[in-house]
């Protein structure tokens, strides 16, 4: 079982739409796949189901214990695609975390799904704390979404030494642009130099585009909705990128 990761310290940069679009690629590529949300806002919900999110269950009974982890996934939201909906008691889950010993609590409650979860998709709220310790403790693989900014490349910086600081690995973290408008001097720039301000940088740019916040409407990954389009095909070639970084 694989485990990756789409985090960001910045909130509104597409990190949510890259999931759950990542997700329903793997699922379709006959990889059995998990999307949990871990962002109490519930914002992957909404993507998977429009108007009428799933909702989740509570994150104590998981963490005490008293629920197994079976017991909080929706089974194939699509073929070969489970979810985990976010609840609003998520936003305790540093708390929980943080009365718990050692570093790897978070691997330690998926560790149960391998035998038939080829892929777990995490879904991350964006806040530096200890969640995001033990994301990338658990994860293969980060995947972080930059808008080309320099306040975004500023946001990398800090994640980069905060994940070299802890000894997290840096290494596994991956960015790539979102939210890409080519009609901006600025944004066509980084996304040139993307190779040589950041290390690990992927080939990938998201182009800005209003099907991706039809997703939420419509409660479709862009796959469904609207395949033909840059920002659908931007995504493919992120998966491509993904299966190429872990397999």
């Amino acid at each position: 079982m694989r485990i990756i990761a789409f985090y960001s310290p910045k909130g509104g940069v597409g990190k949510t739409a890259a999931a759950v679009n990542i997700a329903y690629l793997a699922s379709q590529n006959n990889c059995q796949t998990l999307l949990w949300d871990l962002d109490p806002q519930g914002a992957s919900s909404f993507y998977l189901a429009g108007a009428e999110p799933v909702k989740g269950r509570k994150l104590s009974k998981l963490l005490e214990g008293k629920s197994p982890m079976a017991k909080f996934i929706h089974d194939d939201v699509y073929p070969g695609l489970d979810f985990i909906p976010a609840h609003s008691s998520f936003r305790n889950f540093d708390i929980k975390l943080e009365q718990e010993s050692g570093d790897n609590q978070l691997k330690k409650l998926l560790a149960p799904l391998s035998e038939e979860t080829s892929l777990v998709v995490l879904d991350c709220p964006p806040t530096l704390s200890r969640l995001t310790e033990q994301v990338l403790n658990a994860a293969d693989k980060v995947y972080v979404p930059l808008v080309p900014t320099w306040l975004s490349m500023n946001s990398w910086n800090q994640l980069y030494d905060f994940a070299k600081d802890k000894k997290l690995g840096a290494k596994k973290l991956r960015p790539f642009f979102s939210m890409v408008d080519r009609r901006k001097n600025l944004h066509r720039e980084l996304v040139e130099r993307g190779p040589e301000l950041m290390a690990n940088c992927t080939n990938v740019a998201v182009p800005y585009a209003s099907v991706v916040e039809r997703m939420g409407e419509e409660g479709l990954p862009l796959e469904k909705l609207a395949p033909n389009t840059p920002a659908a095909a931007a995504y493919r070639k992120l998966w491509q990128t993904i299966q190429k970084d872990l397999w």
